[in-house]
């Protein structure tokens, strides 16, 4: 029976006096379908109130999430991409880079950033696919790089929150050679022997998976997250077979042994915590000094 009964009918309101329900109010899980107010789905930090999945955010929520009161010290902020190979597709690579940082309102496709973790000092570097796609190019290699230093000169762990499509076509051999430098980085930091978490959220794919994605002392990721090198598309063309169902998602991936666990972003921060609480004997209380390049022999 409905709740209300409509005692005069033929009541028309003329178009000009009709309200249009405001943008922004209410979310619809890509999922399940379920409806539910924005404010709740803010307040469950982007998760399906429902089925619980993951929508895709950026670092600006990673870093309202993780760091203390959202209180942080970005690094490296306003570096942005060159033109080394003066690049044309449909518009030039300055256009585009200058198009992309004025719609979202990011410099490039990784932000770095220092703070409190629950009281514990800790380096976080966040991708966001929002940035063309969230691919690697110069930059982003540039500024991991500078974000491990920075942990290895004031002895913090070091995070890795991982979104991307890949290496940046637009910088084509200058993108790759990202996934060498942040992986001599990673190696540095081990050699301090300070923690590296690697934090696989949706999409981690192509040379990020290749790289320092994959290179944790504990690769972890959110539920369903897709985690590759190719797509799935690209390699059932490839091998022309079916491919295993949920192929390349993080509980497939978990199953065949390349992630540690998968944590809830709900219960994110406090997995984090506990982690660095458990690995924090390792990590010694005077800061060293940085090694110099041994001289060649000749």
């Amino acid at each position: 029976m409905p709740w209300f009964k409509r005692v005069e009918k033929g009541i028309i309101t003329p178009t000009e006096e009709k309200k249009e329900t405001p943008d922004g109010l209410w979310y619809k899980c890509s999922c399940c379908k379920t409806v539910t107010s924005m404010a709740e789905h803010r307040r469950n930090l982007n998760v399906c109130v429902k089925c619980n999945f993951h929508e895709r955010i950026g670092s600006a929520e990673y870093f309202a999430i993780l760091f203390d009161e959202n209180q942080f010290e970005e690094l490296d902020a306003n570096m942005t991409s060159s033109d080394p190979l003066a690049f044309v597709d449909s518009k030039p690579y300055p256009d585009r880079t200058k198009a992309t940082q004025k719609k979202i309102g990011l410099k490039d496709a990784v932000r770095t950033a220092h703070g409190k973790m629950n009281g514990e000092g800790v380096v976080i570097a966040c991708m966001d696919f929002s940035y063309i796609g969230g691919s690697m190019g110069s930059v982003v290699g540039e500024k991991i790089a500078r974000a491990i230093d920075f942990a290895r000169q004031n002895r913090l762990p070091f995070l890795m929150i991982s979104k991307s499509g890949g290496a940046r076509m637009m910088e084509a051999g200058y993108s790759l050679m990202q996934m060498a430098k942040t992986s001599a980085k990673l190696a540095l930091l081990a050699e301090e022997k300070l923690p590296y978490i690697s934090l696989l959220t949706d999409p981690t794919t192509g040379g990020v998976t290749a790289s320092f994605a994959m290179l944790g002392d504990f690769n972890i990721a959110e539920p369903g997250a897709l985690i590759g090198f190719a797509g799935p598309r690209v390699i059932k063309e490839t091998i022309g077979k079916d491919l295993p169902k949920d192929f390349q998602s993080a509980e497939f991936v978990l199953d065949h042994g390349f992630l540690d666990f998968i944590v809830d972003r709900k219960q994110l921060k406090q997995k984090l915590s506990d982690l660095l609480t458990m690995l924090k004997p390792v990590v010694a209380e005077e800061p060293v000094v940085a090694r110099e390049p041994k001289a060649a022999k000749a």
